[in-house]
């Protein structure tokens, strides 16, 4: 028998003081590795009847025949998906964090990657989301670019001339714009008797794109090294710009102090004098407890890297089945090797030497393909690429800022599939895009299927869904990615050619629509105002789907199964 247990049982253990009944609370904290707040979880008697039980098809619905599944189509031969995480990729570039939750940012986003909001998220603008990658239009897909095909941008090529005397549209042609007369113009208006246009002023000065890349860009998110004035610059260690390679374990205290006057840090400067909670007028019980709640979970989030269908890949496994992850990166020393990881002294000479003893075993599997290598255990240090300015990392990171796994997973696999013997210092740029199916099978052993959408009913995709699926949850490790280009990417929530975690399904709503549960490895949700999506919910709470409850939910969208259809190219499984 499994009883919730009270307030006043132990933690610790999954059996009673009182009798040898099992704590359901601790027994699910055993299997997921998760914290639960017990006060926060609602009784049985808070249920209505009819939440218990799912609704029924009618006789004319087109799902599969009871008790079977869709069959997976043919796996594609090469999938380039990858997007560029916008917010890392600034983050690195200035050396200041993001308030990812404000109006503002989306206005500093556009800046300094030289592109207009709306025209960041779709490959048909060429954003430099997309470095690297061209659009084919008629398979709506993404394709790479040759190494010769991508420029290198110099500071003379992005100035812009002087504005400010042009008085009429001939003095357009004196600072630059010939043929005046055949220039592209992207909007008209006319409003209150004046005549508002936008031209493509490209001639005049040149931006960042997906063909055309600063320096900086270039070694943060490309797995190009190009040769500079010096010859030997093509063969030294490669190290993302202002950033150095620590141990992720001494970068996080380094930045403890920084981290006491982040906004977002789950300690901030308290009102009255101090170091509080940065909980406003919580009394100190409420506050404490606030403060072990805001920040609990590190779910895999995407760094200034496109590598989108890896962090999704990661984060699938993780969702569908925790114990499948090695997260035992803890700062223990001493004794040996113990789960997949190696331990040392803290006497031991190659632990006091940046922490490069410290090491994480992982093992992956041989799927066949690029992004691929023969099924083996890699070994990988704990260092990691760490921004100079803010002392955080610069690629994979947790949710919650501190656990260091999502950054050992990320490295450990670009690793494995360049076969790099260094240890130390592998090119995480090399996971520039990819097929986050492949990965979850590969991270997990099993095997990937796939379903394309365009040959699916939107039932099939479904009941795909449910039937990986437990409690609403899915139990099989899923992951999407979305088509390279369409009119609805124009904001971070929907993002063409990026890779999703496929989390779960929910029905509701006065017709009982069905929505899959997904989430964006940027693990940001858009702020209300910016852009809507037709068919979406961007906010995903535990009341509408409970295993919101278990995760950050920043990033975590529901998409109605129809618009699913409209915005993904394909679904698929690791079974």
């Amino acid at each position: 028998m499994v009883t919730s247990g009270s307030s006043s049982d132990s933690p610790r253990g999954m059996t009673s003081n009182n009798n040898n009944n099992i704590d359901a609370f601790a027994l699910f904290e055993a299997l997921t590795g998760r914290k639960i707040d017990r006060r926060s979880v609602p009784s049985p008697s808070s249920r209505t009847m009819s939440e218990d039980y799912e609704v029924l098809g009618d006789d004319r619905d087109d799902r599969p025949i009871l008790g079977e599944e869709p069959s997976p189509d043919e796996p594609p031969k090469d999938v380039n998906v990858g997007a560029i995480n916008p917010y890392a990729l600034v983050e690195a570039m200035i050396g200041h964090k993001l308030d990812r939750h404000s109006l503002h940012t989306a206005r500093i986003i556009s800046d300094f990657l030289q592109t207009d909001y709306e025209e960041l998220f779709d490959m048909k603008h060429n954003s430099v989301l997309f470095a690297g990658l061209k659009l084919n239009e008629e398979g709506r897909r993404a394709e790479e670019l040759s190494e010769k095909e991508v420029q290198i941008l110099e500071e003379r090529d992005l100035t812009t001339p002087d504005l400010s005397r042009v008085k009429k549209l001939d003095d357009l042609e004196k600072i630059g714009l010939k043929d005046f007369g055949g220039t592209r113009i992207t909007m008209a208006r006319m409003q209150n008797g004046k005549l508002r246009l936008i031209l493509d002023g490209q001639r005049l000065g040149r931006t960042v794109g997906s063909r055309d890349v600063t320096e900086t860009i270039n070694e943060l998110v490309l797995p190009h090294r190009r040769r500079g004035r010096d010859d030997k610059q093509q063969d030294r260690e490669w190290t993302p710009p202002n950033s150095s390679w620590r141990d992720m374990h001494e970068a996080f205290f380094r930045s403890i102090p920084r981290r006491f006057l982040m906004d977002d840090a789950p300690f901030g400067l308290g009102i009255g004098g101090g170091i509080g909670l940065g909980l406003g007028n919580l009394n100190s019980h409420q506050a404490l407890h606030e403060m072990q709640y805001r920040h609990r979970f590190d779910d895999p989030t995407q760094g200034a890297s496109s590598d989108s269908w890896l962090i999704a890949a990661i984060f699938s496994v993780f969702w569908a089945n925790p114990a499948m992850i090695n997260r035992s990166t803890g700062m223990i020393s001493g004794g040996p090797v113990r789960g997949g990881q190696r331990y040392y002294d803290d006497n031991d000479d190659d632990d006091r030497d940046g922490g490069r003893g410290r090491t994480l075993a992982i093992k992956f599997h041989d799927k066949g393909g690029r992004n691929n290598a023969e099924t083996g255990t890699v070994e990988v240090d704990y260092q990691i690429p760490v921004n100079n300015s803010t002392d955080m990392p610069v690629y994979a990171r947790a949710s919650d800022g501190y656990e260091t796994w999502p950054a050992l997973y990320e490295k450990a696999f670009v690793k494995w599939m360049t076969r790099a013997e260094d240890r130390d210092r592998v090119d995480l740029t090399q996971a520039h895009n990819g097929d986050p199916v492949k990965a979850m099978a590969q991270i997990s052993g099993r095997d990937p299927r796939y379903y394309f959408t365009d040959r699916h009913s939107g039932a099939e995709l479904a009941g795909l869904v449910r039937s990986c699926s437990v409690n609403k949850r899915t139990v099989c490790p899923m992951a999407a990615w979305t088509h390279a280009t369409g009119d609805m990417f124009r904001g971070s929530n929907l993002v063409a050619n990026h890779a999703y975690s496929v989390l779960g399904w929910v029905s509701g709503g006065q017709e009982e629509n069905q929505y899959i549960i997904v989430r964006n490895p940027w693990g940001v949700t858009e702020p209300r105002g910016l852009t809507s999506y037709p068919g979406l919910l961007d906010r995903v709470e535990p009341e509408f789907w409970p295993p919101a409850a278990l995760l950050d939910r920043d990033g975590v969208f529901s998409v109605e199964v129809q618009a699913f259809k409209k915005y993904f190219a394909c679904i698929g499984v690791a079974k």
